[in-house]
């Protein structure tokens, strides 16, 4: 299950496993974005294909007008995802 909550200061703070049964969850979350944010990966476990599409996706979108995701506190399998996959090129990481 994934769990995305909104901190005061604007960052989506994930936990859980963001994989494909949770990407309708995912994009109702991004739907709303129009402006730079942070997306605090500190508590989630684990991320799947479908999840890095609808983050590649977002992405893509806020790049368009300016804007980006940046993505914080990742764990070490998740950092190595994005390195593999040369995603870390596409997102700012923190």
């Amino acid at each position: 299950m994934l769990t995305i909550e909104k901190k005061l200061d604007g960052t989506l703070a994930f936990s859980g496993r963001f994989d494909a049964s949770q990407v309708d969850t995912a994009e109702e979350a991004f739907a709303s974005l129009e402006e730079s944010t942070t997306l605090d990966f500190s508590e989630l476990d684990y991320i799947s294909s479908a999840g890095l599409g609808v983050l590649v996706a977002t992405q893509q979108r806020l790049s368009e007008v300016g804007h980006n995701l940046t993505l914080s506190n990742m764990n070490a399998h998740i950092r190595e995802v994005f390195q593999i996959s040369s995603l870390d090129q596409l997102f700012i990481i923190n």
